[in-house]
């Protein structure tokens, strides 16, 4: 166990008004809705780390890829993370696909105001801020 902070990011990946959400499997947040996304590795950039991630998880090639905001989550004695979040956009075809199925058991577009439920914690603290994906209030750093 470690007392530090380790680093996410989740990838929010748009469709129009939709965002891509899988839904969780074997690991700390099982059943729960999440961004395509993961942890950052040593000297890799945040958009790397965010083209690397959805590549390996959904085969998805995303186009431009930029900084959004961040939350702080502690999960429990022992987990706490940083989870950077990144944004991109694709085409109204793309179609992701499982290709981790044991950690992602389907990937939906879902509405970003629709977001089936139980969501994972860094998701659920960028969802209770005040940030909107369509324009307006950006939040600040948001903390559990």
């Amino acid at each position: 166990m470690s007392n530090h902070p380790r680093v996410g990011v989740g990838v929010l990946i748009f469709r129009g008004a939709q965002v891509l959400v899988g839904k969780r499997l074997g690991s700390h947040g099982s059943g729960d809705f999440a961004l395509p996304g993961g942890h950052l590795e040593f000297g890799e950039s945040f958009e790397a780390c965010a083209r690397r991630e959805v590549l390996e998880e959904t085969g998805l090639h995303l186009g431009a890829v930029w900084f959004e905001t961040a939350v702080n989550s502690v999960f429990s004695a022992e987990s706490h993370y940083v989870t950077i979040f990144m944004r991109s956009e694709v085409a109204q075809a793309s179609q992701p696909q499982v290709l981790e199925p044991d950690k992602c058991e389907d990937w939906i577009w879902a509405p970003w105001g629709s977001i089936p439920q139980p969501v994972f914690l860094p998701l659920q603290l960028l969802l209770d801020s005040s940030y909107s994906p369509f324009g307006g209030t950006q939040p600040a750093l948001q903390s559990k």
